[in-house]
């Protein structure tokens, strides 16, 4: 959590005065109120307000109608929430190379693509944006939806438009990790009217009872739980208005370290539209880049060693245990027979070689300049000392 404080009690405590805590028919309509106010930020007709990234993902999947006998393309870097989205729609989790960019390699993704590809979910992991303008032109050239995962780039943008409103659909996490935080809590945008119905009945399960069931066009079918409370809201509406403040604060302090340490960072598609949480130097090899992150103490690490980002730590899914019973195990599904599902610790030799020679600094917002001062006078003299 980057930043919160009076704001937020006050808002929560109007909340909870009002004794009325739940979404539906709620008197400040928090929740509804911030659904407006994030699509009006990221540039789209809807957006839905959930209890997770990770729901986000699912319900957003549902509204793609994805599910047995699809196969989605995902990252081998990025959280494993994207390969359990997935799975949780009863598809198959189809797992890319990276490029320098530690985003989805472009090149990997059009050789992963078979006849029953549904989606792509490309990743805009530690706010780096991804190749969007290669990655709409492959989706389109073979008929694929595309779903940004945006959970870890909160407002970030590319060539102009943010991030999440490029794609079919876009999705937002909040939790206590993330640009924006309530603790908990994600958000799905789109401009297609179906993908977002679909997804509101089915993060809902008492959408046959509400009084918006009658303008739906999509027959109500059973859904789940995934709402948020007026809490959240609330709580998600202040930290929405310090969006622009802290991507600014982030990108100063980014831009700072990069111009005055003299190695070589990772390259980005859009670096204006980079969110700034994160710098990454890029080494010859993991020798020299563990050398480094050694010498830069506590602010530096490795992706390699983030083991819930690497798809060789995915343990669950290299173990093809995709849901609590055989029943609901997509990997054992008739409907997925012949499909991508071989997945082993060194099917992306590219994405760990590049994981394992590259240093991150996760950058703070509210780092005063003595602090910032320290950090690239830290990271200048360990460069010095590698040549």
């Amino acid at each position: 959590m980057y930043r919160i404080g009076q704001e937020e009690l006050e808002a929560v405590k109007r909340v909870f005065e009002s004794r009325y805590l739940f979404r539906i028919d709620a008197p400040f309509k928090e929740a509804e109120q911030f659904e407006k106010e994030w699509a009006y930020t990221i540039g789209t007709k809807y957006c839905l307000a959930l209890s997770g990234g990770t729901n986000a993902l699912i319900s957003a999947l549902v509204g793609m109608e994805v599910g047995p006998g699809d196969e989605v393309i995902i990252p081998s870097y990025t959280f494993m929430a994207t390969g359990i989205a997935v799975l949780a729609v009863g598809a198959i989790p189809v797992v890319a190379e990276i490029d320098e960019s530690l985003t989805i390699d472009t090149e990997s993704i059009r050789e992963k693509i078979s006849q029953y590809t549904k989606a792509i979910i490309p990743v805009h992991i530690n706010g780096f944006p991804c190749n969007m303008d290669e990655i709409i032109h492959i989706a389109k050239e073979h008929n694929l939806m595309v779903l940004e995962d945006a959970c870890q780039a909160d407002g970030g943008g590319y060539n102009g438009k943010r991030l999440g409103s490029i794609g079919d659909a876009g999705t937002f996490s909040f939790n206590h990790f993330k640009i924006l935080s309530a603790g908990e809590g994600g958000a799905l945008v789109t401009d297609n009217r179906n993908i977002y119905e679909r997804a509101l009945i089915y993060h809902d399960g008492g959408t046959a009872f509400r009084p918006y069931a009658s303008e739906l066009s999509v027959p109500v079918f059973t859904g789940n739980q995934h709402r948020i409370s007026e809490i959240t809201g609330a709580i998600l509406r202040v930290q929405h208005s310090r969006l622009e403040t802290i991507l600014y604060d982030l990108r100063a302090k980014k831009k700072a370290i990069q111009d005055s340490v003299p190695l070589e960072t990772i390259p980005s598609y859009d670096i204006e539209g980079d969110c700034g949480s994160t710098i990454c130097f890029l080494f010859n090899n993991e020798s020299q880049a563990r050398v480094f992150s050694e010498k830069i103490g506590p602010f530096g690490w490795l992706p390699i060693d983030s083991d819930k980002h690497v798809y060789k730590n995915w343990t669950p899914i290299l173990n093809k245990r995709g849901g609590p019973s055989d029943y609901f195990n997509p990997y054992l599904m008739k409907e997925n027979r012949g499909r991508q599902m071989e997945l082993k610790s060194d099917s992306c030799p590219k994405s760990l070689n590049l994981l394992s020679r590259t240093v991150c600094i996760s950058v703070k917002p509210d780092w005063s300049e003595q602090e910032l001062a320290n950090i690239s006078s830290i990271c200048i003299k360990s460069a010095g000392e590698l040549s």
